[in-house]
């Protein structure tokens, strides 16, 4: 029973905007996802334009799975992007890409 509570308050929608809003604070950060360097987002201050706008993510990636594995190892998709492999290289932890994850899903 406690697990399936501590499921229940994992997925509740209070814990996902706190992932979010964790997830915005890391891709916006530059010191750490980085991730307006190359892509505009919604919010974001000086942003570079080798990658493409991040919006509509959520519709663009139904798959919650591929947009994980974009941000872990794009090269394994694309041998050729530019994109940094974030979790191959560990610039960032499982939980940091699954909280970017979170906040780009809301764009």
């Amino acid at each position: 029973m406690a697990l399936l509570i501590g499921v229940l308050a994992w997925a509740s929608p209070a814990r996902a905007q706190s992932a979010a809003a964790e997830g915005q604070k890391i891709a916006f950060d530059r010191g750490k996802g980085n991730c307006l360097t190359c892509h505009e987002i919604k919010g974001g201050d000086f942003p570079g334009t080798i990658g493409p706008a991040l919006k509509d993510i959520k519709s663009k990636y139904p798959d919650r799975n591929e947009l994980i594995a974009i941000v872990t190892d794009e090269t394994k998709r694309n041998p050729q992007t530019v994109m940094p492999p974030f979790g191959r290289n560990r610039i960032l932890s499982e939980q940091e890409i699954n909280a970017v994850v979170d906040f780009l899903q809301t764009l």
